[in-house]
C-alpha cells in the first residue's frame, strides 16, 4: 500500500510539476505536453515488491484526476508490441483536453516486452507537440537507458536549439548513477529536471523535495536608513551538520543517502521525522532540543542522538559499517549481463534484489547473494570488508535450448501456435515417469536450462513426438522435433458433431473416438495412419450416422466431405 500511494505522490509531482514548479512552460491555459512512458521489457522489474509497471498503471490512476482542466495531455508508449524492435514506439493519445480516462485505460492495457528508444520517443512527442511553433513539454518515465543507437543528449541539444520553448523533465525508476547520467543530459540540455529514486519512498522524498518547493520570494525592498539597533547575536542559518562514512575514518558515502530526523521526548524518538534530505552530507536548521539523525542507503543505516542549540553548529559523522557490493549475472563466463536474470542479496537479516545488473551499500560481514535464471540457480557466499567496493560477477551457467517442429523429416515447419513443447528430465523416475522442467506453445521456443541431459515431448492435437537432447553450458542447441504427422479435415453439411477413430477396431472390437466437436467442419493433426470419419447428425440417441474412411500421410493435408 505504502509503494503505491508513494510512487502516486512522486509521479504525481512530476506531472503536476510541469503545469506548475517546473517553471512557467505550463502555466498558461491550453498549455501541452505528453507522457512518454516505458514499456520495455524491464518494466516488469520490480521496487519495493510490485512490478514497476504495476506501479505506473497504478499511479496514473490516481494521478490523472488531480491535473488542471488547462494542461491538454498525451501518451506515447514504447516496447509495449514486439520485441527486439526500436521502431516499437506509438502515440496512444494524442494531447487533448479530456484525455484523462483514455490515458489512464491505455496503461493498463500495456504489455512490456521489448526495446528502450527513448531519443526517437521524444523525438515523436516534440513533433507531436509542434515543438518548433509552440510551447511543448515532454515528460519521460524509464527505467533503462537509450539500447536503439540514439543519442540522447545530442537529440535533447537540438530539440532546444529548434524549438519554441521546448522542456523535458526526466523520471528514472531503479536507475544506477552511471545509468542517470546517460539520460539526465535530456532534462539538462533542455532546461528541464532528473530525477533519480532507487525505491518508491525515496522516488516520493525526492520529487517532493525538488519539485514540490516554491520558488523564493522577492526580497523586500531596502527600507530607509535608520539609526543603528543595538547588536544582536547572529542567528545561525543552519544548526546541524552530518556527514557519513562507510566507516571509522573514511571512505565518505559518494552516493546519495536518506537523512530524517526525529524530535525526542524523554527516551522515546517521534514516529513523525521533522525533516529529512537526500545528499552524500546534510546540513539542517531546527529549534533547540533533542534529537534521533537518521541515514539510511540500500541494506545499510546509522543514527546517533544530537543536542541541537540555535546558537552553536553541531557537526556529526555517522558510521554506516558497509561495503559497495555490484552484482552482475551472466548465463556463462563469456556472456552478456542478462537483464532476466533475479538476483537476490542477504546480509545480516537484511535484504535486497534486482535483475541482470545493481550496486547496493550493504552490511559489512558475510553476505550471501541468490541467482535465478531460467531454470538455472547459483548462489555465492563471501565476506565484504567496511568501506570495500566489490564487483561480483555471478555466471548462473546455463545453455540455451531452442525448439522448432516439423511434420516431416524434410518439413514443412510445424507454424501452429497451438503446439505443446514440454521440456523433461532426462531421468526417469522409479515409476517411469519424468520431472517437468519448462514449457511452452508454439514454434520459436528458447529455454534456459542447466546443463544436462533432457527429452522433448511435443504434442499437437493426437500427433505426439519425443526426442532426447543435451545441452552444454555456454551454447545454444537447436533442435528440430519431427512430428510425423499430417492435417486431416472433414467437412459434414449439416452434421450435429464429427468423430474421428481409428480405422481398425482393437481386440475387444472397440473404436474409441480420437477426437470430436459438435460443428460442421473439424480439423486435427494425427500420425499417418488410416481413420474413420463419423458424421452424427442429430442429437437423438438413434441418430443417423453416416461415415467415410480416409487416410493421413506425414506432411501431407487430407480434405473429405461426408455428403
Amino acid at each position: 500500500m505504502f509503494a503505491r500511494s508513494a510512487c502516486s505522490l512522486a509521479l504525481g509531482l512530476a506531472i503536476a510539476a510541469s503545469a506548475a514548479a517546473f517553471g512557467p512552460a505550463l502555466a498558461q491555459a491550453n498549455d501541452r505536453a505528453i507522457i512518454v512512458l516505458d514499456a520495455s521489457g524491464s518494466m516488469w522489474g520490480q521496487i519495493d515488491g510490485r512490478t514497476k509497471i504495476e506501479i505506473a498503471r497504478d499511479t496514473l490512476s490516481d494521478v490523472l484526476v488531480t491535473l488542471p482542466d488547462t494542461l491538454d495531455l498525451g501518451l506515447i508508449a514504447y516496447g509495449h508490441r514486439e520485441k527486439g524492435a526500436c521502431s516499437d514506439i506509438e502515440e496512444i493519445v494524442a494531447p487533448g483536453p479530456g484525455t484523462r480516462g483514455d490515458i489512464a485505460a491505455a496503461v493498463k492495457s500495456l504489455n512490456p516486452k521489448g526495446k528502450t528508444p527513448i531519443a526517437d520517443s521524444v523525438k515523436m512527442a516534440a513533433e507531436s507537440l509542434r515543438y518548433t511553433e509552440e510551447k511543448a513539454t515532454v515528460i519521460v518515465v524509464t527505467d533503462g537507458i537509450e539500447t536503439c543507437n540514439a543519442d540522447p543528449c545530442a537529440l535533447a541539444s537540438e530539440l532546444e536549439k529548434l524549438g519554441v520553448e521546448f522542456t523535458a523533465h526526466v523520471i528514472g525508476f531503479g536507475l544506477t548513477e552511471d545509468e542517470g547520467r546517460q539520460v539526465a543530459c535530456l532534462a539538462e540540455n533542455t532546461g528541464g529536471r532528473y530525477l533519480q529514486a532507487a525505491n518508491a519512498e525515496e522516488l516520493a522524498g525526492a520529487l517532493t523535495q525538488t519539485v514540490a518547493a516554491e520558488p523564493a520570494a522577492e526580497p523586500a525592498p531596502e527600507p530607509e536608513p535608520e539609526p543603528a539597533p543595538e547588536p544582536e547575536p547572529v542567528a545561525l542559518e543552519k544548526n546541524l551538520a552530518f556527514t557519513a562514512v562507510l566507516g571509522e575514518g573514511g571512505p565518505a558515502l559518494d552516493a546519495d543517502g536518506k537523512w530524517e530526523i526525529f524530535p525526542v521526548t524523554g527516551d522515546a524518538p517521534s514516529a513523525q521525522a521533522l525533516d529529512y534530505g537526500y545528499d552524500p552530507t546534510w546540513r539542517t536548521k531546527v529549534p533547540a532540543g533533542r534529537y534521533l539523525v537518521r541515514v539510511s542507503r540500500d541494506m545499510v543505516a546509522a543514527e546517533t542522538i544530537v543536542e541541537a542549540r540555535d546558537d552553536e553548529l553541531l557537526e556529526r559523522e555517522l558510521v554506516l559499517d558497509g561495503g559497495w557490493l555490484r552484482v552482475s549475472v551472466l548465463p556463462d563466463e563469456a556472456a552478456e549481463i542478462d537483464d532476466s536474470a533475479r538476483f537476490d542479496i542477504a546480509a545480516s537479516g537484511r535484504e535486497a534484489g534486482g535483475y541482470g545488473e545493481g550496486r547496493f551499500l550493504v552490511p559489512a560481514g558475510e553476505v550471501t547473494v541468490k541467482v535465478r535464471l531460467g531454470q538455472a540457480r547459483a548462489e555465492e557466499s563471501f565476506a565484504i570488508a567496511v568501506g570495500e567496493s566489490l564487483d561480483k560477477r555471478i555466471v548462473a551457467g546455463i545453455g540455451v535450448l531452442a525448439v522448432e517442429a516439423v511434420y516431416a523429416e524434410n518439413g514443412p515447419a510445424v507454424e501452429d501456435g497451438g503446439y505443446r513443447v514440454d521440456v523433461l528430465s532426462g531421468k526417469m523416475s522409479l515409476d517411469g515417469t519424468r520431472a517437468d522442467v519448462e514449457g511452452g506453445y508454439g514454434p520459436g521456443n528458447k529455454f534456459k536450462l542447466p546443463p544436462g541431459d533432457y527429452v522433448l515431448r511435443l504434442r499437437l492435437d493426437a500427433a505426439t513426438a519425443e526426442q532426447p537432447v543435451s545441452v552444454r553450458q555456454g551454447e545454444m542447441t537447436a533442435v528440430t522435433v519431427n512430428l510425423n504427422a499430417g492435417v486431416l479435415n472433414v467437412k459434414a453439411p449439416g452434421a450435429y458433431r464429427i468423430e474421428i477413430l481409428p480405422a481398425k477396431a482393437d481386440i475387444q472390437g472397440r473404436r474409441n473416438a480420437i477426437e470430436g466437436a459438435y460443428t460442421e467442419e473439424l480439423q486435427m493433426t494425427l500420425p499417418p495412419g488410416e481413420y474413420l470419419a463419423v458424421a452424427i447428425m442429430s442429437g437423438d440417441s438413434d441418430a443417423e450416422k453416416k461415415e467415410a474412411q480416409t487416410s493421413v500421410t506425414a506432411a501431407e493435408r487430407t480434405e473429405i466431405t461426408i455428403p
